[in-house]
């Protein structure tokens, strides 16, 4: 079985102002550097406001910085968005494309989601690609052909394990408090590795993250899936200890 380095996630989404986003940054960082070997990779995806000194905060630690969002265009008049040269220039590693609240509030495509990515993966960033069914697509039993046609257009031919993440949320299970169940993750996750090992030389290689109402209470029991190569994680990434026992269930 291919050995894939888990990867734990945090989405802040609009929230959290400086002195609370900085104080969960370094609070990570400093449980991080206690722990010292980690059976995972830490990433945290603050708002754009708090990208930079967040990126002090942690500098030093296993805990990593992302956007959570960039522009195809590498510069211009793009008013309100960030390039992913600008995220690269203060020292993100990663960013988030083709959240589905990004898809939905903004009508990105998969086709914009691709083109993104390339930009990411030309800054140096590792891209995290979201997919996922919305409820009305998974009640009429469409949920693979969607999943599978959103990695397929989202993901550019030049993606890799090493520049890329994927990571399936059932947009039914986005802070809803309902999660799919092992059974579906581990059927939409198969079918997404089978995709990408059709596609990609190391398509085995490529991390598949779980995201959808991740908690402490279920964070073993989706790590434990087969093709589950960690979590993407809303809500819970907002509260330090219940981030770290995300973290901790990968061990």
């Amino acid at each position: 079985m291919t050995q894939r380095r888990p990867l734990i996630a945090g989405n802040w989404k609009m929230n959290c102002l400086r002195a609370d986003g900085l104080a969960l940054a370094s609070s990570l960082a400093a449980k991080a550097s206690e722990k010292g070997a980690l059976g995972c990779d830490i990433l945290v995806c603050p708002p754009a406001t708090l990208l930079s000194e967040a990126v002090g905060v942690t500098k030093g630690s296993a805990v990593a910085v992302g956007g959570q969002d960039c522009h195809a265009a590498i510069s211009g008049a793009h008013t309100g968005d960030l390039a992913a040269p600008m995220l690269a220039d203060i020292g993100a590693q990663y960013v988030l494309v083709g959240h589905s609240e990004r898809r939905a509030d903004h009508g990105e495509s998969s086709t914009d989601i691709r083109k993104k990515a390339i930009a990411a993966h030309d800054a140096g960033l590792i891209a995290v690609v979201c997919v996922g069914e919305t409820e009305e697509e998974r009640d009429l039993g469409a949920t693979l052909p969607v999943v599978n046609g959103q990695v397929a257009v989202s993901l550019p031919d030049g993606a890799n394990a090493k520049n890329t993440v994927v990571a399936y949320e059932p947009v039914w299970a986005i802070g809803t408090g309902r999660t799919a169940s092992v059974e579906e993750v581990a059927e939409v996750h198969a079918a997404i590795r089978a995709g990408l090992v059709a596609r990609f030389e190391d398509g085995d290689q490529f991390r598949i993250l779980y995201g959808g109402s991740v908690k402490p209470s279920n964070a073993k029991e989706l790590m434990a899936v087969e093709d589950v190569d960690g979590a993407l994680v809303g809500g819970a990434s907002l509260k330090v200890e219940d981030f770290w026992q995300i973290i901790e269930s990968c061990a």
